[in-house]
């Protein structure tokens, strides 16, 4: 038996202190509540808890966009060793389709939910539409395109060398800072100092547009090859896909996935451009913006979900 009469009155409090709260516990929803409101995060009609959040979406998302080429001209094409391997290494989508001919609505989809009303590749165009950039921005994440050939940061030059503005959606919004409008040579060899969400756009040679599919699969596996391999152990992701096919009839296009976290294999799901953008305002919790509400989501893909 213990005499207490040695024992410090200090330790013989915190036993008694311990003995009435040790077993009460705490449920999940009594400790939500008891969080500082500042933790929380909402966004549109929707409530996140900001650790949650974080702890779900790749730190970093990398989109490649490649032009004018069907699924059948690239897949099991020997021409392009290392985008099949990507195929074979993450999340092939075997039902993946663009939204628009020619090029320039397709970008538009894919950065905004919607072609803005632009059906041709025009220059010139100045918009001001909720896009995944601002929203980005908006919501205190990051973003950049990254654009080959781009002569300087913000420049909203048509064309220069084989740089097409019509491949770079963002520099069109005013609602988009002109320093996320990057060159390609900006491209960070630190992947940790990237963006959230960044597209890189190879100029009209290495995107299959002009040049040829060799020399695209070549430059994506020089340029992006280190990413990837990164990406795999560091929590973030490529997104490779198509802005349109060659004219068929159907516009379907190869889109896949790499990185840490994706389930690889074959999926049948049917997707646009739409989709993909869903899956990114999904993963950061952030408004949909164009048509993007009415899109299904892409929730399959990853290795969390059973």
């Amino acid at each position: 038996m213990i005499d207490l009469r040695k024992v410090p009155f200090v330790l013989i409090l915190l036993i008694v202190l311990c003995s009435c709260t040790g077993v009460q516990g705490v449920s999940p929803t009594e400790a939500e509540k008891s969080k500082p409101e500042s933790q929380i995060a909402k966004t549109g009609s929707r409530s996140v808890n900001v650790n949650k959040q974080a702890a779900a979406a790749p730190e970093h998302v990398v989109i490649v966009m490649e032009e004018n080429h069907s699924q059948k001209k690239i897949i099991g094409n020997p021409s392009a060793p290392y985008m099949n391997s990507l195929a074979k290494q993450g999340a092939y989508f075997t039902q993946s389709y663009g939204t628009d001919h020619p090029s320039q609505p397709n970008y538009l989809v894919l950065f905004s939910g919607s072609n803005q009303g632009i059906h041709s590749d025009s220059c010139g165009h100045t918009l001001n539409a909720p896009n995944l950039a601002s929203e980005l921005i908006k919501h205190k994440y990051t973003f950049a395109g990254y654009s080959e050939d781009l002569p300087s940061i913000g420049s909203k030059v048509c064309t220069h060398k084989q740089y097409g503005r019509k491949h770079s959606p963002w520099v069109n919004f005013t609602n988009v800072p002109e320093s996320a409008h990057m060159r390609f040579s900006d491209f960070p060899t630190d992947y940790r100092k990237l963006p959230t969400v960044s597209f890189v756009i190879p100029n009209l040679d290495h995107d299959m547009h002009d040049g040829t599919i060799q020399s695209a699969d070549n430059w994506l596996k020089n340029n992006l090859g280190p990413y990837v391999e990164w990406a795999k152990s560091h929590h973030s992701l490529l997104i490779l896909t198509w802005d349109e096919d060659d004219y068929g009839s159907r516009n379907h296009i190869p889109t896949i996935m790499v990185g840490e976290n994706i389930r690889p294999g074959n999926y049948d799901q049917k997707i646009t451009h739409l989709n993909v953008l869903r899956m990114l305002e999904d993963m950061y919790h952030l408004p949909y913006v164009g048509a993007t509400s009415k899109a299904e989501p892409i929730n399959n893909v990853w290795t969390n979900n059973k």
